[in-house]
């Protein structure tokens, strides 16, 4: 079988295995957020934490929660860190430096895991097991809670109440995200992925030298890596580390993983509305910028544009051997699609146009289908925005699945985009202003393509790598801490407004004058305006790196 006939192969059957779960786990994680009934365990913990979880909350105490959780989650990682000499299983690291310890706490909350450090040599196991990968849960669940407090706010009328986010929380982290990690964690295994609490075993390399393999708890920190599109490898090389990704077909789980949950959202989205074809049409509007982006960047890592690559037919350049380059390709498009930032092959040597595919992937803001929960919630705000766009064009005002969409919801809205592109332009713009951009080792339109991954990844909440850069000073750890922080929560806070706001409505009956929201015409129009937005936002930067590099 040819190179790419393999590929389309591995492409066919991932979407194939994507639609066969849509519905059975999309109808699952329906009954989890919707249910009345709590289990043993999570009633232990509603007492512990001192919640009743009967009453619901409206969005500005929704909101408070969520913010004092995240606030302590990063004050107790990043004392974790400082730390870690103190702790078991340390390895006998150091403690991480503060500045790179704030970086990592915020980076971790924020569901970023962007990583300055080399995870092997860093951190101790029990901060990689108690640390990063309790994070690498909540985190998740957070971002799936935000998603369905929204999908409330659609749902709900003439009240404020958007649910519990404590009870949010908890049924997320237990019911879903704990049992499918326990069930990947044991393919991951079998597959050959490490889970030990070895400090590692000194081998003998082919020319002689001596090399020290730290071991460690990887496939159940690799597990919730993807599944939580956190990204946060145990190893600097991440996903191309053959103990965290041994195989072709562990390759092909882990890629599932990280779109399995985004793309089964709409279908939670459909049955809390009462209309399912909301749903379907949401997840065609992912699948189409998805598959879109897939074809793009396999087409230019396999177009071998170049002498060398043109010489051994594809850019080989920095993609793992083990998958190739229609496999590598796939991932490094899902990782950036989905805010995942977990990698397994090297982005920086991807082609000019392909690496600047990847980069638009993030611009996008993530929605095809994005992170677990603010895939669906970036995409619905999307929706928000095209009917306001079809509304001016008839002058009606516009409506969203029984929802008027008046000035409060746009305005709303609009926050909630203008966001990402001020802190990644701001932030580019303030390292080259301040002679930080000094730090890549590349000059030119690709030098620029490098400070500009970092920060849309930064602020996107991506936390994949471009590389080719040094981003461990103090000056790179606060920046894009800072992008990191108010990239994940100011847009969190709009959503959860916006939510708020909506569920006050009454319901709006359809008319002959309703756009109907459920058709391709809607579909293509939501396709349209994502598109066309971030072209009008980042087309200026995109022409002066990966643009300019490639043509």
């Amino acid at each position: 079988m040819s190179t790419t006939a393999a590929g389309v192969l591995f492409i066919v059957s991932l979407v194939a295995a994507l639609v066969a779960v849509y519905r059975p786990f999309g109808d699952y994680l329906y009954r989890v957020v919707s249910g009345t009934r709590h289990s043993r365990v999570e009633r232990g913990i509603y007492r512990l934490v001192g919640v009743n979880p009967a009453a619901e909350q409206t969005w500005g105490v929704y909101a408070r929660s969520l913010l004092a959780f995240s606030a302590v989650s990063i004050l107790f990682l990043y004392a974790f860190m400082r730390l870690q000499n103190h702790l078991w299983l340390s390895l006998g690291l150091p403690p991480v430096m503060t500045h790179g310890a704030w970086n990592t706490a915020v980076s971790f909350v924020t569901n970023t895991n962007w990583q300055w450090y080399s995870g092997e040599s860093t951190m101790g196991h029990l901060v990689q097991m108690a640390g990063l990968a309790v994070q690498n849960f909540v985190s998740a669940a957070v971002g799936i809670a935000v998603a369905v407090a929204l999908v409330r706010g659609f749902a709900r009328s003439r009240t404020g109440e958007l649910g519990n986010f404590w009870v949010d929380l908890t049924r997320i982290t237990l019911r879903v995200l704990l049992p499918v990690c326990v069930l990947a964690t044991i393919a991951l295994m079998i597959g050959g992925a490490v889970q030990n609490l070895s400090a590692g075993t000194d081998v003998t390399t082919l020319t002689g030298a001596t090399q020290h393999v730290t071991g460690g708890p990887v496939a159940s920190q690799e597990a919730i890596k993807d599944l939580g599109t956190n990204g946060g490898g145990f190893y600097n090389v991440n996903s191309a580390h053959p103990f965290e990704n041994p195989t072709g077909w562990t390759n092909w789980i882990e890629i599932f993983l990280l779109l399995v949950i985004p793309f089964s959202l709409p279908r939670v989205f459909g049955r809390m509305v009462g209309q399912n074809r909301q749903g379907y049409a949401i997840v065609a509007v992912m699948a189409i910028l998805a598959l879109g982006s897939i074809a793009v960047t396999n087409g230019f890592e396999l177009a071998h544009s170049g002498t060398v690559p043109q010489a051994v037919s594809a850019a080989l350049e920095g993609k793992e051997t083990r998958f190739g380059v229609s496999n590598s390709a796939m991932f490094a498009s899902s990782t950036t699609l989905t805010s995942t930032g977990s990698v397994d092959s090297f982005h920086d040597s991807y082609t000019a146009l392909g690496g600047g595919m990847l980069i638009l992937n993030m611009m996008l803001g993530e929605v095809a289908p994005g992170g677990v929960g603010a895939g669906l919630y970036g995409l619905l705000v999307l929706a928000v925005i095209t009917v306001f766009v079809a509304g001016l064009m008839v002058g009606r005002t516009p409506e969203y699945v029984g929802k008027k969409i008046s000035s409060r919801e746009i305005k709303l809205a609009s926050l909630y985009f203008l966001v990402t592109p001020a802190l990644v332009l701001a932030g580019t713009a303030a390292a080259f202003a301040t002679g930080n951009n000094s730090t890549a080792l590349n000059v030119g339109p690709h030098g620029l393509s490098e400070v500009l991954y970092a920060f849309t990844s930064a602020s996107n909440n991506n936390g994949s790598a471009f590389a080719g850069i040094t981003v461990s000073t103090p000056w790179w750890n606060t920046a894009l801490g800072l992008c990191m922080l108010l990239g994940r929560f100011l847009p969190i806070v709009f959503v959860l407004a916006l939510a708020g706001s909506l569920a006050r409505q009454q319901p709006t009956p359809a008319s002959e004058g309703t756009l109907p929201t459920h058709r391709p015409l809607f579909v293509g129009m939501v396709v349209g305006v994502t598109v066309v937005l971030v072209a009008l936002t980042f087309l200026p930067a995109l022409a002066l790196g990966p643009l300019a590099e490639g043509l």
